[in-house]
C-alpha cells in the first residue's frame, strides 16, 4: 500500500535533516494519511478511501465527496477514485437526462 492520498496524490517527500554543525542526512516526511468512510449523495453508498488531513478538509470545504471529484483532475486521482468519478458523472448525467 503506497503512502499516497487517494484524492490529491499528495506522497512521501525527501528532504534532509541539517545538524547545528550543518550535517546534512536523509530523512522522508511522510504525509497524513488516515482511512475514512465517505458518503456519496449521487451513489446513495458509501466509500472507503485513505486520505490526507488536508484532502478531508478539502472534501468538505467543497460540500463533500461528490463536489471535490466532479472538480478533482483525473490526474491526481487514483484508479479507485476515478472509477468513482465515472460512476458519479454517470449517475449526473442520468438524473439530467430524466
Amino acid at each position: 500500500m503506497a503512502r499516497r492520498c487517494e484524492l490529491t496524490g499528495k506522497a512521501v517527500l525527501v528532504g534532509h535533516l541539517v545538524s547545528h554543525s550543518n550535517r546534512k542526512t536523509k530523512r522522508r516526511f511522510l504525509p497524513n494519511l488516515v482511512k475514512v468512510t465517505l458518503q456519496s449523495e449521487a451513489l446513495e453508498r458509501s466509500v472507503r478511501l485513505r486520505i490526507s488531513a488536508a484532502a478531508l478538509r478539502s472534501v468538505e470545504h467543497r460540500g463533500g465527496l461528490d463536489a471535490f471529484l466532479v472538480k478533482a483532475g483525473e490526474d491526481d486521482l487514483s484508479l479507485g477514485a476515478r472509477a468513482l468519478k465515472r460512476e458519479i458523472a454517470r449517475k449526473h448525467a442520468e438524473a439530467l437526462a430524466s
